[in-house]
């Protein structure tokens, strides 16, 4: 029999707050984390608004900031979810093999002081062209080697490591926005296979700088209602017109099943199923019949062994950009047939903008939360219906709904695909 894998701790850092109970509450409520950009000067974009994790300190944590000088934001995020997952587990009071515990991460890139490097530039300009060894020797002296390092997506991955003693497998996923779905998916395949009992799974991202926020306006990504920050993101509504671009991190503990009951952990409910796929479309564009998402989905529900109608509600990637949620709802009703349209799809992007490569998981734990408490949140500033986007989004005001199984998607730029099936034990 293939082993089974559970989540016994669950810890996040989001544009809502830093606590599960605190956040859950404020989704179910229908609250948005939305507002204008102060990380900063923003005025010279198109988009001033960004979903931001406001009053950040990592010592809420409870760690000390000295011993973490050089972290990025992304990093400290990650840190502090990865904590309070660990905390959550029980993990402390039930010593573990450290051997046989790992980490498996979905985390983009840190530090990038793009201001400085742009003066670098300027100051290494000779007749019109960059002087390559003028440039060198200036970054040799202006620039701080230990945060120039945190730069690279493994480092996140490796301050865990190091801080929990994880001895196992540690890698990171860079899979655009289905880096930490696809994380928590290949970390309960590790432990599937027998490698290794524990996993630490999830994700992290904070792109709101001016290379990150350039970057998405140049792809036209981005909402630009800069008047009404909170209604901004508009997932499946006929008149969205981009995502928020949002920040934060979340993990997961993902456990062995009959580890876990050894040593009477609490347990979330069963990550039962794991879909991945890839358009090979184009590196800008998703498929346009949307083949790899219902490929993932159905993989899915495969693995978990489980038919489209045992699904009770699907937590929807939902961008609010025109082409995601036209092409994910046409994927749902490939997958699912006529099952589909009784099915609540809702989007937390909405509330809590778009968080890049930490969105996986942050949706996986909402669907946690969904099966435990009976209730599923809504895909808030829904007005207006597209008829391309038919489904039941749940609008505005969250629903009491016994969940046994939900289906999690979780799409990435260029075409990465990851579906999650989550199931009540």
């Amino acid at each position: 029999m293939r082993r089974r894998v559970v989540v016994t701790g669950a810890g996040w850092v989001t544009p809502l707050g830093d606590d599960v109970e605190t956040v859950w509450r404020r989704l179910c409520a229908g609250e948005s984390g939305v507002g204008f950009t102060t990380l900063f000067e923003a005025a010279g974009f198109p988009t001033t608004i960004s979903a931001e994790v406001k009053n950040w300190d990592i010592a809420r944590a409870g760690h000390d900031p000295s011993r973490w000088p050089y972290l990025g934001r992304h990093a400290q995020f990650m840190i502090a979810a990865g904590s309070q997952a660990m905390r959550d587990s029980g993990m402390a009071s039930h010593p573990i093999d450290r051997k046989r515990f790992g980490i498996y991460l979905g985390s983009g890139e840190g530090n990038c002081d793009f201001c400085a490097y742009c003066q670098l530039v300027a100051d290494s300009m000779e007749s019109d062209q960059v002087d390559l060894n003028r440039y060198t020797q200036l970054a040799l002296s202006q620039l701080n080697p230990m945060i120039e390092a945190e730069q690279e997506p493994h480092m996140t991955a490796y301050h865990l490591a190091g801080l929990f003693d994880a001895q196992g497998p540690v890698s990171n996923s860079l899979t655009a926005c289905a880096a930490s779905a696809q994380a928590a998916g290949e970390a309960a395949e590790l432990i599937r296979s027998g490698h290794v009992d524990v996993m630490l799974a999830g994700g992290s991202n904070s792109m709101i700088n001016p290379f990150g926020v350039s970057g998405f306006t140049l792809l036209t990504a981005l909402s630009t209602r800069n008047e009404a920050p909170t209604t901004a993101s508009r997932p499946f509504d006929r008149d969205r017109d981009g995502f928020v671009l949002g920040e934060g991190a979340g993990a997961v503990v993902l456990e062995e099943l009959e580890h876990a009951r050894a040593r009477g952990a609490h347990i979330y409910g069963e990550l039962s199923g794991y879909g991945s796929t890839s358009d090979a479309y184009r590196i800008t564009d998703v498929h346009p019949e949307g083949r790899g998402a219902a490929r993932s989905m159905s993989l899915a529900l495969e693995d978990a062994g489980v038919n489209p109608e045992q699904i009770d509600y699907i937590s929807a990637h939902g961008t609010s950009t025109a082409t995601n949620d036209r092409l994910e709802t046409r994927a749902i009703k490939e997958t699912f047939g006529t099952a589909a349209h009784e099915i609540p799809t809702s989007s937390i992007k909405s509330m809590t903008g778009h968080l890049i490569t930490a969105t996986g998981v942050i949706e996986l734990i909402v669907s946690l939360l969904a099966i435990r408490d009976g209730v599923v949140p809504p895909t808030i500033n829904y007005e207006t219906p597209d008829p391309d986007c038919d489904l039941d989004y749940v609008p505005n005001v969250a629903r009491e709904l016994i969940c046994h199984r939900v289906l999690s998607n979780s799409f990435g730029f260029g075409g990465q695909n990851v579906s999650l099936v989550i199931a009540r034990l």
